[in-house]
């Protein structure tokens, strides 16, 4: 359980769901962690791992569609920890709606998160890792299976996560020359809390019973069951760890067969 000793991460999105299970595997294999969230204070879990893990896990509220806020978590998370060797990018919401009905509001909200947010923390992170002289450093993005497909009533989301799969093969090559690796997680359907939301929508608009739309997508996918977020975890360790140092630019499917690519 060492396989990333001498890291130092930063996980935005990370207080629940996926990202505190990243969290947790990256502490397991040695990393020092710094964990960002929307909250003002961590939540019960989070809280609970950090009572856990003292002396290498810290906590930073930080809102990614503000600028201000992502240069705030940096100098946070290097002053407790060190030089951020390692970025998990995975802050994002989810909405959805009808093409013909979905608004102004909707598309502005989710493109500030998924794609603005995703992509200045990628790149205050990177010039970090740059100023720093980072020598194999990683940083996985979160895409979705979505972002490899459109979907009539989730048009934003899909294009928000598209745009996270190119962000991520652009900021490849251009961090190539300094060896600090660029690559993507595309997860399909993970049971996370936010699904509830997610099926309470598809409920709405698809005039189906609370429950069976996850119950659905779940019997759909090729292995026959929605994922759990500690499914990630293996690829989210390995492309962090010096095992992936000749691994950039690709998104990866960890999906159960749903896309195949």
């Amino acid at each position: 359980m060492t396989r990333l000793n001498n890291k130092h991460a930063v996980l935005t999105g990370a207080a629940g769901g996926i990202g505190l299970a990243v969290a947790t595997a990256y502490l397991r294999e040695g990393a020092k962690c710094t964990v960002a969230d929307i909250g003002n204070s961590p939540t019960p879990e989070l809280a609970a791992l950090m009572a856990a893990h003292p002396d290498t896990l810290a906590y930073v509220p930080t809102d990614v569609t503000q600028l201000p806020d992502i240069d705030a978590l940096i100098a946070a998370a290097s002053a407790r920890f060190g030089t951020i060797t390692t970025l998990y990018n995975n802050a994002a919401i989810f909405d959805m709606a009808p093409l013909l009905e979905s608004n102004e509001a909707m598309y502005d909200k989710i493109f500030a998160v998924n794609v603005k947010g995703a992509f200045f923390v990628l790149q205050k992170v990177l010039a970090h890792m740059v100023e720093h002289k980072v020598q194999g450093g990683s940083v996985i993005n979160m895409a979705s299976q979505a972002g490899r497909r459109g979907e009539a009533l989730v048009s934003h989301y899909c294009a928000s996560k598209a745009a996270i799969i190119s962000y991520t093969q652009s900021a490849a090559l251009a961090m190539a020359p300094h060896k600090i690796r660029v690559n993507g997680i595309a997860p399909g359907v993970i049971a996370t809390p936010m699904w509830a939301n997610v099926d309470a929508l598809f409920a709405k608009y698809e005039h189906l019973p609370i429950g069976e739309k996850k119950k659905q997508v779940g019997l759909a996918v090729p292995l026959g069951y929605m994922g759990d977020p500690t499914d990630i975890c293996g690829a989210a360790v390995f492309l962090a760890s010096d095992e992936a140092s000749y691994i950039t630019a690709q998104t990866l499917n960890v999906d159960g067969g749903n896309v195949m690519s």
